[in-house]
């Protein structure tokens, strides 16, 4: 039996990416954390990501005017702080220091990295045309950083309306990935 959904609610189905955290640092110096479930790889070479920042964000502003930004990826241990910053805004405390989380020099861009994450993306915008249509940002991927040293590297995976997946069994098919071997490393 088929049961329907809103189409309003088709991020449930299809927005299962890996929750991120945007780190940006304004003109001013400011540095700002913002929870971002809505985002997409959109090609690998250049390495594209797709990601909605709109002026509702308090991070909009810094990303507009610099043109840079970190994407943190954080894991299962921190899914509650994710959380909370998502819930407020950089405009009203340093989310760095509430939520006790180390930022940590980049080498591309200004925006710090966020140490206690599993996966750091150094990014600059390489197109916002679409920003004041779709909200859409296109980040160029610089440089991406990666905590070996981790042992929790389960990321949790935003399904809409407060609910999350987290990673468990990987499917290793990458022997059948004849066409795009080249990607692979």
């Amino acid at each position: 039996m088929l049961n329907e959904l809103p189409a309003e609610k088709a991020y449930r189905v299809l927005e299962s990416g890996p929750i991120v955290m945007v780190s940006t640092r304004g003109t001013d110096g400011r540095v700002n954390l913002m929870t971002m479930g809505f985002h997409m790889m959109m090609q690998h070479e250049p390495p594209l990501v797709g990601a909605i920042i709109g002026p509702w964000d308090y991070s909009h502003r810094a990303l507009s005017d610099t043109g840079e930004c970190v994407l943190a990826v954080p894991t299962v241990d921190l899914a509650e702080t994710v959380v909370d910053i998502g819930n407020c805004s950089g405009d009203a405390l340093d989310k760095f220091a509430h939520f006790g989380l180390t930022p940590a020099s980049a080498q591309t861009v200004e925006a710090p990295l966020v140490r206690e994450c599993w996966a750091n993306l150094e990014c600059r915008v390489a197109d916002d045309g679409w920003t004041r249509r779709y909200n859409l940002w296109v980040l160029e991927v610089q440089r991406v950083w990666i905590d070996t040293a981790r042992k929790e590297t389960r990321l949790v995976h935003h399904q809409g309306d407060g609910r999350f997946s987290v990673d468990g069994d990987t499917l290793d098919l990458g022997e059948r990935m004849v066409r795009w071997r080249y990607l692979m490393d």
